[in-house]
């Protein structure tokens, strides 16, 4: 084969995608759709949880056009990530998509499901041994963390996909994976380039955020040559140029010249980012270097309790000149009313307009030019009651807290929302991000093979 073409629909399962841009992508006739669901984005949560952090009617949406155009044309249908996290739960919940389709669309095919779940005596027996270190910078990783997580997975490189694809699968849905594996798995199996089939797979999986103007919710194309590749997007109203391929590469990365993924790196010192035409570009030059030994990143989130927010806003100007006094004062009255509850429970103040994105790493701190602020106030304790009952102190305190030149006494905080102190639920940290030394890249997860047919429940 001499050119392997990709279709890449959405930059996460569920985003959307406009549908003529898909049926210009069918019109190209891709070898391959596939797709990333998942990312540690959205924070822990989702993954500790169980829970996905897509919608589900989007999802089925997306993943019921895929699956239609698919199976009717022969294409096979890689998804990576699934649910979001790409434990064994959220496999599960899209897999109860998948049936659903199956059934409404009357489809009949096979489906290989990827599970990336790890038992923590798995984990812990390789951190005896040794095989586990941190990823800047997660600290190093002890046995109570790992007995602690409610989820651990590992994130998958092409092999498990590779080991899927020689007995020829319709679709493949996999639990937690590295967002290009899904994309170039396949390319690699027929013998194409890992460094150019990989770095593809990278600016793919965000779909057309790689265009100008650049979108998350739109579809990408990217055909695979035996010394470089193009992408394209299939929108008119998009293009790619050097400079925005280019700068997507970056994407999420430390280093704008080595890209470390499971099993090794992709090296970028000589890929050359060429323009064909005014949307086409082509890439050569990038290489894939393999490690000593294969890791595989593992993800995991543990429960640290309950949170409540409350959100309001600050006019005043002699309160935002004041607000770091205030703070304080609040805090300490929290702390002399609730004595009881040292130790149980955290008050954070988020200041927006001044330093709520950035927090202590903003460059540029201070209030000039400040004229309102907006507050997050978050309590996170062991119950629920307990993040209310601080949550509603700390909210209130700050509403008639006195400060220098206050005159009003109506209330200093402005909300946005009634009832003003909001559930967050349970709440959670990432407990695992280390990097895991394996024998064997596919070893870990174990493949299921599924028959969906009409009336059948996919199994």
């Amino acid at each position: 084969m001499q050119a392997f073409r990709i279709l890449s629909p959405t930059a996460i399962l569920g985003y959307g995608f406009p549908l003529a841009s898909f049926q210009a992508g069918l019109a190209k006739k891709p070898h391959l759709i596939a797709v990333d669901a998942g990312s540690t984005d959205p924070g822990p949560y989702y993954l500790g949880e169980g829970v996905s952090f897509t919608d589900r009617q989007a999802v089925k949406r997306d993943l019921a056009l895929m699956l239609k155009a698919g199976i009717q044309n022969k294409i096979p249908v890689v998804v990576g990530s699934a649910g979001g996290s790409g434990a064994d739960s959220h496999l599960a919940w899209c897999r109860a998509i998948v049936a659903e389709i199956v059934r409404e669309e009357r489809l009949s095919f096979t489906m290989a499901v990827i599970h990336a779940d790890f038992k923590p005596e798995t984990v812990l027996e390789a951190l005896r041994q040794g095989r586990i270190r941190p990823l800047d910078p997660a600290p190093p990783l002890d046995e109570n963390l790992v007995r602690a997580s409610s989820r651990i997975v590992g994130q998958m490189g092409v092999e498990p996909f590779i080991r899927a694809l020689a007995d020829s699968p319709d679709v493949i849905l996999a639990g937690r994976a590295y967002d290009p594996a899904v994309f170039a798995a396949l390319p690699i199996r027929l013998g194409f380039d890992p460094g150019l089939a990989l770095h593809l797979g990278k600016i793919l999986e965000c779909a057309a955020i790689c265009a100008t103007p650049g979108s998350g919710s739109d579809c990408m194309f990217g055909t695979l040559y035996a010394d470089h590749f193009t992408v394209e997007p299939l929108n008119p109203e998009r293009a790619c140029t050097p400079l925005s391929v280019a700068a997507h590469t970056l994407y999420e990365k430390s280093n704008p010249s080595l890209l470390p993924g499971p099993g090794g790196r992709l090296n970028l010192n000589e890929a050359r980012f060429e323009a064909v035409s005014d949307r086409i570009v082509r890439v050569s030059g990038s290489r894939f270097e393999p490690a000593a030994r294969y890791t595989i990143k593992l993800e995991g989130a543990r429960p640290i309790g309950y949170r409540t927010v409350s959100v309001a806003g600050v006019r005043d100007p002699f309160m935002i000149q004041a607000i770091d006094t205030v703070i304080a004062g609040v805090r300490a009255r929290v702390a002399d009313n609730f004595a009881e509850l040292a130790g149980h429970y955290h008050l954070l103040f988020h200041v927006y307009g001044r330093d709520g994105v950035m927090g202590p790493l903003e460059p540029t701190p201070g209030l000039d030019g400040a004229h309102e602020l907006g507050l997050l106030i978050e309590a996170t304790a062991d119950t629920q009651a307990q993040a209310d009952t601080i949550c509603g102190f700390a909210r209130s305190t700050m509403l008639h807290f006195g400060y220098p030149g206050r005159r009003a006494t109506a209330g200093n905080l402005a909300f946005p929302y009634s009832p003003s102190d909001l559930h967050a639920g349970r709440a959670y940290v990432f407990s695992l991000y280390h990097l895991l030394e394996v024998d064997d890249p596919a070893g870990p997860f174990a493949c299921e093979w599924v028959r969906c047919e009409e009336g059948q429940p996919c199994a």
